[in-house]
């Protein structure tokens, strides 16, 4: 460990970071779910998983190599925006995935999502990495919320098709 208390400022913006990708932006497209915006910046989940993946692993790892403040909001709303497409095949109208394959999506971005913390932890930035992981949990529980929902729906079919 690097030393650093909880509230590093470091550890602050990784937290904030991740909380915003794992919740603030499902929950502004789940809110904002009629507007036509979103149907035009959908991609196809095959699109945006790999783009996520790796602008967010580059966000991660340069993080703590950015000192400029308005180069870092600027990485920070990239980041958002990368998110927001992430997103669409989960919570969108268009290229909207069926319930087994988004939770497959969300189960498959899970650990390609936290190895860039990993690599902050093994790099000495511990708390903050820590930090990323736990904040982006809520991914986690989408993905339990999609399969529970769908596991129960298949099987609310199945004892309705041998009566």
């Amino acid at each position: 460990m690097t030393g650093m208390s909880v509230l590093d400022p470091e550890t602050v913006v990784m937290a904030l970071s991740g909380l915003l990708v794992a919740a603030g932006v499902p929950f502004l497209i789940h809110r904002t779910r009629a507007w036509s915006g979103w149907r035009r910046l959908s991609l196809p989940a095959a699109v945006a998983l790999p783009l996520f993946v790796v602008l967010h692993a580059a966000v991660v790892l340069t993080e703590p190599l950015v000192e400029s403040g308005a180069v870092r909001l600027a990485v920070e709303a990239v980041l958002l925006y990368a998110a927001a497409l992430y997103w669409l095949p989960v919570l969108g109208t268009r290229h909207r995935l069926s319930d087994p394959a988004r939770s497959v999506y969300l189960y498959l971005s899970m650990p390609l999502l936290d190895l860039p913390a990993v690599v902050m932890v093994a790099r000495g930035h511990t708390a903050g990495g820590l930090a990323m992981v736990a904040a982006m949990l809520p991914i986690g529980l989408a993905a339990l919320h999609i399969t529970w929902r769908w596991v129960t729906q298949e099987e609310s079919l199945a004892q309705a098709a041998a009566e």
